[in-house]
């Protein structure tokens, strides 16, 4: 009983719109679908991972005091499902997850937006599934690469455990007829990051939110000067294209955009400003 009323309490925020009286939870609504922003940690950042930004770029654009980088994970619960895009490292994102009601055995649907470590770490321990319930969806490309072509054994391993639950998706290009994964959420390629990094077009009741993965790292550069690219990208004048392109649709169309990278609340507008784009939090 005591877990239905914190339930209530908790959709009463985030019907209004508001956050969720949750540490490192902020709550939003796509239509009937309700999303929660986790994060699932947050540091100093390191502008070092943008080595194209030249210095009077990060001069007038980075505090002196410094700036936050944060880790996301997105879980969102439709009337059918609840899905979780990236898992992190697990640990406080699944204490949080608790919080609102929600055990990793509940989850039913895992979207990753890529394969790099700090989105799959929390797959599995032990070679054990942590979310055993669940079918990880993942775009063809990317398995191909971190399986096959590049190998990488944390990704390897962190898939393993799932077996014939693992299902591989070709994502549409942005623009392109719509690639349903689930009912409501859609695959759009957005390579560069990695060969197969996808972003995710959730939708319902004429609502709609785009979840960015790794589209940016930076987000107090990046989303002004889309052109410059982390260190970590694999492809880094494919991710340069990608990442404009996407702003460029999410401003275009207004559509909300949420972010692995992006510090709480990890969702927002995008407007124009300039070449480049501005991000303007929800509030």
């Amino acid at each position: 009983m005591k877990r239905k009323a914190f339930a209530l309490l908790l959709l009463g925020f985030i019907a209004a719109g508001a956050y969720a009286d949750i540490e490192g939870v902020f709550g939003y609504r796509v239509g009937s679908f309700e999303v929660y922003m986790i994060v699932a940690a947050e540091r100093d950042g390191n502008t070092n991972i943008i080595p194209d930004a030249d210095e009077a770029t990060l001069r007038r654009l980075i505090p002196e005091t410094g700036f936050s980088h944060s880790t996301n994970v997105f879980l969102i619960i439709t009337p059918d499902r609840k899905i979780l895009i990236d898992t992190a490292f697990g640990g406080v994102i699944y204490d949080r997850m608790r919080e609102l009601g929600v055990e990793t055995d509940q989850i039913d649907t895992v979207l990753l937006t890529h394969l790099h470590g700090d989105h799959i770490g929390g797959l599995q321990r032990d070679g054990q599934a942590l979310l055993p319930n669940a079918r990880v969806y993942l775009d063809a490309l990317e398995y191909e690469h971190f399986t096959r072509t590049a190998v990488n054994a944390g990704a390897v391993a962190a898939l393993a455990p799932y077996g014939n639950k693992l299902v591989t998706f070709n994502a549409a290009p942005l623009g392109s007829p719509s690639r349903e994964i689930v009912p409501g959420i859609s695959a759009i390629a957005n390579y560069g990051h990695t060969p197969g990094h996808t972003v995710f077009l959730v939708e319902d009741g004429g609502e709609r939110l785009i979840i960015a993965g790794d589209f940016l790292h930076v987000a107090l550069v990046q989303f002004l000067y889309p052109e410059i690219s982390a260190t970590f990208d694999i492809d880094r004048i494919a991710a340069a294209a990608s990442r404009r392109q996407i702003l460029e649709y999410a401003a275009s169309n207004n559509i909300s955009i949420g972010g692995m990278h992006i510090v709480y609340p990890g969702i927002g507008r995008v407007e124009r400003e300039g070449n480049g784009f501005r991000f303007v939090p929800i509030e």
